[in-house]
């Protein structure tokens, strides 16, 4: 059994204790978080308030990482280098060159580092992806992706990190409607340019956007547009929309449609709920992890790679410069500055 401990007893931490619990080869025997009040969450496991006293003291195969945004890069470095494999909560970064900072960290090193994009895994876009591989379906034309969302003030006051760019790297963008960049990405393939607006439609004392909007142009000229806001007033439900030459299909609700040659919608999946987790977060924690696990235990690169992850942080600056410099930004410019 692979010796897991959870760093970040925060609100996505109860996830990953449910999905290293139901593992077929993973045991939590440690949890860190430096607010000693959280030491009763998981009462029957040693509780540390110390990264580095953890890890002289537990031999540890497998931490997983649930810390605020800034955090990452650093924390993951200290576990790779005391020989322990990590297992990031989304963002791989801060930005897309502490990505590649941690790009450099994972080849160098023979612990391998994995990044938690689950939603790659729901059973909706696996399928999805099935589909579209289908040559009958003709090539992707346009992707669309729309996360409306909601997060109230206390959201920020209560860990004010959250709302400050030096420690989050952005708001909705980064923290809420990553994934769904992510899933943008894989399915239209690598991105040519961008043009963005964030802006901000609450009235909360915060440094990062609530709200954003962008059109990426890939290279394969496909198009794609993107909204995300946190200031709807529920989490509605994510919407994932490919057009092809020859089909529409949408992924909403954890169901995937089929448009029919009226118009209309016909449902083709539906994913399988995992229960005791927020509907919102997506059921496929548990399968990602499985897949690490596995992936460490025969070596594989069968996950999410920082490789991987790193198109959503490419994304993510495009977003932010274009939004700055009120123009359409070419991915080029990014990566020929930070490479």
């Amino acid at each position: 059994m692979l010796r897991a401990a959870i760093i970040g007893l925060g609100d996505v931490s109860p996830v990953h204790k449910y999905a290293i619990d139901a593992s077929d080869n993973g045991e939590l025997v440690a949890v860190c978080d430096v607010n000693e009040a959280l030491k009763t969450k998981y009462p029957d496991v040693p509780f540390y308030t110390d990264v580095e006293t953890m890890l002289e003291k537990e031999d540890l195969d497998v931490v997983h990482i649930c810390l605020p945004h800034y955090l990452h890069y650093p924390i993951t470095k200290l576990c790779v280098e005391k020989g322990v494999h990590v297992f990031q909560e989304k963002p791989l970064a801060l930005d897309y060159e502490e990505g590649l900072k941690t790009l450099a960290l994972a080849e160098e090193s023979s612990k391998k580092i994995g990044v938690c994009f689950q939603n790659r895994y729901n059973e909706t876009f696996l399928e999805l992806k099935r589909l579209l591989a289908d040559e009958s379906v003709g090539a992707v034309k346009a992707v669309k992706g729309l996360v409306a969302w909601h997060r109230p003030e206390t959201y920020y006051t209560t860990k004010p990190w959250r709302g400050q760019m030096e420690f989050a790297g952005g708001g909705s963008i980064i923290n809420q409607a990553i994934h769904t960049l992510d899933l943008m990405q894989v399915l239209g393939g690598e991105i040519d340019r961008c043009k963005a607006s964030l802006s901000n439609l609450t009235d909360y004392d915060i440094e990062v956007e609530d709200t954003a909007v962008a059109n990426f142009t890939f290279k394969n000229g496909a198009r794609g547009f993107y909204m995300s806001t946190n200031a709807y007033v529920e989490n509605s439900s994510v919407e994932l929309q490919v057009i092809t030459e020859k089909a529409k299909f949408t992924i909403k609700d954890n169901c995937l449609y089929r448009s029919n040659s009226s118009g209309e919608k016909e449902l083709h999946l539906q994913d399988t709920p995992m229960q005791g987790t927020k509907f919102y977060y997506g059921p496929s924690h548990s399968a990602l992890i499985q897949r690490f696990y596995n992936a460490i235990e025969t070596d594989t690169d069968d996950y999410v790679t920082v490789r991987d992850a790193l198109p959503a942080m490419l994304m993510i600056d495009a977003m932010k410069l274009s939004s700055k410099e009120k123009r359409t930004i070419e991915m080029e410019e990014i990566i020929n500055v930070e490479s």
